[in-house]
């Protein structure tokens, strides 16, 4: 079996009295893509500066492709990719010389590599563009050229798709996988609940501490044990608060026109409805859903 590329032991980052990252232990095997997934100000950025040698540990340690990154984060940052929340970007240089000029940092002055990059990312039509003439998605699309230009193996996206839009995201999203499939490892932090649907594995932060870390359908059937139904009822906020107040009932949430609701094993849809409909509540549909990650995350934040 092949070494994890990334071993976390007991990480713990303090500063003063806050507890940014508290104990946490991971492995990150080859090829993996790996969400670690949690609002803002969880621990998430803590833990990739820690892993990236740019902050030293309060205490704990970790390995990031057989470097310690206490004792040799100039070896780690040699062979890792990194992308951040706030990418540097030169915008006054094109889309070719911002990789070029990156890719002298790490060595790089084969023009051929900077092509193959930027036709990896999708830039091939954009390499004469003046970079503040590019819209976000394909800003995007440069920074992680950059991250990508001296070929690493280890992949880390720190908020990588924060500002926008759902369809470069999702073109996003497809790049991440090329890499994968190519033997590149991908540690990826996000708070979009669905982007982590994407991840071979998911890892939830909240207040500093790994609540869990595994596959999204193990996160759902350990953490989700009952069922989740869509119901359209009118009045919608009555039906809201009949749910909200009945046995069994997990969690009831407004989506969209209907209602969310998460019941623990054992209640069923027609008791949901039955409830509803003695209270003077119309219900025009009821069906079956799936549960996602943020029924997950919302279940582990709740214990």
């Amino acid at each position: 079996m092949p070494e994890p590329v990334i071993v976390v032991e007991h990480l713990t980052r303090h500063f003063g009295d806050f507890v940014a990252v508290n104990d946490v232990s991971f492995e990150v095997q080859p090829g993996e893509v790996v969400g670690y997934l949690g609002p803002n100000g969880s621990g998430k950025t803590t833990t990739f500066r820690m892993l990236l040698g740019m902050l030293n540990p309060t205490h704990g340690r970790a390995s990031v492709l057989g470097f310690d990154v206490h004792r040799e984060p100039e070896q780690v940052r040699a062979r890792v990719g990194y992308m951040s929340q706030k990418f540097a970007i030169y915008d006054d240089l094109t889309v070719w010389e911002n990789l070029q000029f990156y890719g002298g940092v790490y060595g790089i002055t084969d023009k051929a590599r900077i092509e193959e990059t930027i036709a990896l990312v999708g830039l091939s039509d954009h390499q004469k563009t003046i970079t503040r003439e590019l819209s976000g998605g394909w800003r995007q699309r440069l920074a992680l050229g950059i991250a990508l230009v001296h070929s690493p193996r280890l992949l880390f996206l720190d908020e990588p798709t924060s500002g926008v839009d759902p369809t470069a995201r999702r073109a996003f999203w497809d790049l991440i996988y090329e890499l994968a499939a190519s033997g590149v490892t991908v540690l990826v932090t996000t708070h979009y609940m669905d982007e982590a649907e994407y991840c071979n594995r998911v890892g939830m932060m909240r207040d500093g501490n790994l609540l869990a870390l595994d596959t999204p359908l193990a996160l759902k059937e350990r953490y989700v044990p009952g069922e989740v139904w869509e119901l359209y009822a009118e009045p919608l906020l009555d039906g809201l608060h009949l749910l909200a107040d009945m046995l069994g009932v997990v969690r009831a949430s407004l989506s969209g026109d209907h209602l969310r609701v998460l019941v623990a094993p054992g209640l069923s849809g027609g008791e949901l409805k039955s409830t509803l409909e003695k209270s003077k509540v119309r219900v025009a549909s009821i069906q079956k859903s799936e549960a996602t990650l943020e029924d997950v995350f919302l279940n582990l934040a709740k214990g």
